[in-house]
């Protein structure tokens, strides 16, 4: 079974960073892409970064500048590294990972960022 876990998230003040972490199990297949989406109160989903198996990277326009995306394949972890964090960053981030044509879902980390 492939099982995708975030890790990471927290309390951090405006203007702080964190680092989130993304493990996917796998068998067999290699990971294709990788997403981070966030979740705030409220809202929908919506898509923060995407890094493919070639390491070509996508960013949302909210995060631009200020979040990194980037993995490690020996690992077959995914990190999302966020700078210069603001109020409304708060919220779920969730990833899922494509293995072989199937996408996979974590449970979430959640982050809030107080002014």
């Amino acid at each position: 079974q492939v099982q995708v876990v975030e890790s990471g998230g927290g309390l951090v003040q405006a203007g702080g960073s964190l680092r989130l972490s993304c493990a996917a199990s796998r068998n067999i297949f290699s990971i294709d892409v990788m997403n981070w989406y966030h979740q705030a109160p409220g809202k929908q989903r919506e898509f923060v970064a995407q890094i493919t198996s070639g390491g070509t990277t996508t960013y949302a326009d909210s995060v631009k500048g200020r979040f990194t995306i980037s993995r490690d394949n020996a690992k077959d972890t995914v990190y999302l590294q966020m700078n210069s964090l603001k109020p409304d960053d708060t919220g779920v981030y969730y990833c899922n990972a494509l293995i072989n044509r199937r996408l996979y879902w974590g449970q979430g980390t959640q982050v809030t960022v107080s002014s």
